[in-house]
């Protein structure tokens, strides 16, 4: 055991810090959502870990995402996180990826050699493209739902894509999902708070996306917790 693990050991036992130790596990998206669950997935033991973003740092996402500060706007946020998790744990067999996920990337990214894919991606399609690739090569897959306009801690919850309810983006990926032949067996992470309307701002449709929510510093955050927590009890689990 590492020093830095002593508390994480008392609590997961050797045992349990062995089985994280081997673990494998994707994330794509390092925005609010994917960078808190990045670091809480490699500050619990996780050994194997491959992030995905094309993303760099915009001054607009220094209220809620990690790696996101006035010093590293424009800078690749899979470099700035990568380099985070390296220093937490030195041992770390990182991959880095730097791209937006196509659907031929994620059919070719997404292997049974993951034991989880987290999906923290926040535009419809490429979010669809990794549930769907994780469900054909039948790895356990966990998606976030949108944390933009919602303010309420204790609203948010884990259940099965099929049981999601009130959140907006869930009903378009569920019924999108349905209609790929998915029904169920994806865990979601959503809230069951109204989103405020009058926070919604449209877009010129880029990226995949055609409008967003306003989002507060922590809401992303504790999607991402909740995200990590469900890997990490999995994987214990084992």
């Amino acid at each position: 055991m590492a020093v830095w693990q002593e508390r994480a050991e008392l609590l997961f036992k050797p045992e349990g810090l062995e089985v994280l130790k081997k673990a494998n596990v994707l994330i794509v998206g390092l925005g609010g959502v994917g960078s808190f669950a990045a670091e809480f997935i490699v500050r619990a033991g996780v050994g194997n870990l491959t992030i995905v973003d094309g993303d760099t740092v915009d001054i607009t996402n220094v209220n809620r995402q990690l790696p996101a500060l006035h010093s590293t706007v424009g800078q690749p946020k899979v470099e700035i996180v990568g380099d985070r998790l390296m220093d937490i744990n030195p041992e770390l067999n990182l991959t880095r990826i730097q791209e937006f996920l196509s659907p031929e990337r994620a059919t070719e990214i997404v292997t049974k050699d993951f034991d989880y894919v987290l999906d923290c991606i926040d535009s419809i399609t490429p979010k669809l493209n990794l549930i769907v690739a994780a469900k054909k090569t039948k790895v356990k897959v966990i998606s976030n739902m949108g944390a933009g306009g919602k303010m309420v801690v204790n609203k948010v919850v884990v259940k099965d894509i099929s049981k999601t309810d009130v959140c907006p983006l869930a009903k378009v990926i569920r019924k999108r999902l349905r209609k790929l032949g998915v029904n169920k067996g994806v865990k979601a992470v959503f809230s069951i708070e109204k989103p405020d309307e009058s926070s919604l701002k449209m877009t010129d449709g880029s990226n995949y996306k055609r409008s967003f929510f306003g989002t507060n510093s922590w809401m992303p955050g504790l999607f991402g917790l909740h995200s990590a927590e469900t890997v990490i009890r999995h994987l214990l689990k084992k």
